[in-house]
């Protein structure tokens, strides 16, 4: 009897609760709507016209073809209204490109390849999943195989110029290989070898006509939409003053031809400090550097 009595007590109680909140609820959803804050009659948000004439490294992009434009599609949006991510592209890429840019052109590789750098890393020293780092994430066998020094003490993968040099050599080799750019973009992301085998199963040879998994499908495009946003800001809504822009580092460099025992008194002794030291040259792993006799590194040093 008394548990008959007190379920019906708890049946009611919990009956006058689920009424007291759904009220509350209620109320509090309507005040929410009486004072949510109403969007100017100029607020908008648009899909974005697609450029008519696209190419990449100099080869035209087939936007003729419809699969071919919801890609491009696709990526323009993603680049246009992820806003903290593409206006920190833009801060990043006055810093970097003046430094990859000469190197890209002294090695005959088309100057769009430094957004590929962009769309790899955001100009973050990143570690993806599979071990690949640095700007260009290289895998240490792929960055072995193009003459970067990776060791305990040393990563050349995290050294902008050198790294920039190294892909270089294997774009070039995968632009000779598969014959095209877009091709040799496209194998950067999943290996040369992937990309002939795609193309011999589908009796193509041509980027835009194969049908490949998400990731290499999106990669091409996601260059090809960090291209247009970045040539031309103001078009996409990105309004960013010059002095906002990250400035390229001032440096000298200062050339070490024997061993560093602990790398915070080696920047003491040459009036700066270990962050800085670290922040121009991340390819410095660990707090030693061991150089063998006839080698020759070259440190960077802020400059104010």
């Amino acid at each position: 009897m008394n548990v008959k009595i007190n379920s019906h007590l708890l049946s009611g109680f919990a009956g006058a609760t689920l009424a007291f909140i759904l009220f509350q609820t209620l109320g509090f959803t309507e005040q929410k709507r009486n004072f949510a804050p109403i969007f100017p009659d100029n607020y908008k948000v648009v899909s974005i016209p697609i450029p008519n004439n696209i190419n990449f490294a100099g080869e035209q992009i087939p936007t003729d073809l419809e699969d071919v434009k919801e890609r491009f599609e696709r990526e323009l949006l993603v680049n246009t209204y992820w806003h903290s991510q593409t206006l920190l592209m833009i801060k990043r890429a006055n810093r970097w490109f003046p430094v990859i840019e000469p190197i890209l052109k002294e090695n005959g590789v088309p100057d769009d390849f430094k957004y590929l750098a962009l769309i790899e890393s955001g100009f973050l020293n990143l570690t993806s999943s599979a071990g690949a780092k640095g700007f260009w994430q290289f895998l240490d066998e792929t960055g072995k195989i193009y003459n970067l020094e990776i060791n305990k003490e040393v990563d050349e993968r995290y050294h902008v110029e050198k790294a920039t040099e190294a892909a270089c050599k294997y774009l070039k080799d995968a632009h000779a290989k598969l014959g095209s750019w877009s091709l040799a973009a496209g194998g950067y992301n999943m290996g040369n070898a992937g990309i002939v085998r795609q193309l011999t199963r589908q009796k193509s040879d041509n980027y835009y006509d194969l049908f490949l998994n998400e990731e290499t499908s999106r990669y091409v495009f996601r260059i090809l939409a960090a291209k247009a946003v970045l040539e031309n800001p103001k078009k996409y809504g990105f309004f960013i003053d010059e002095d906002e822009l990250y400035k390229p580092y001032k440096f000298e460099t200062v050339q070490v031809s024997s061993s560093i025992s602990d790398i915070g008194e080696w920047a003491k002794t040459n009036n700066t400090t270990y962050k800085h030291i670290k922040l121009l040259n991340p390819w410095l792993r660990d707090n030693s550097l061991t150089v063998s006799s006839g080698k020759v590194y070259e440190i960077k040093i802020m400059k104010n």
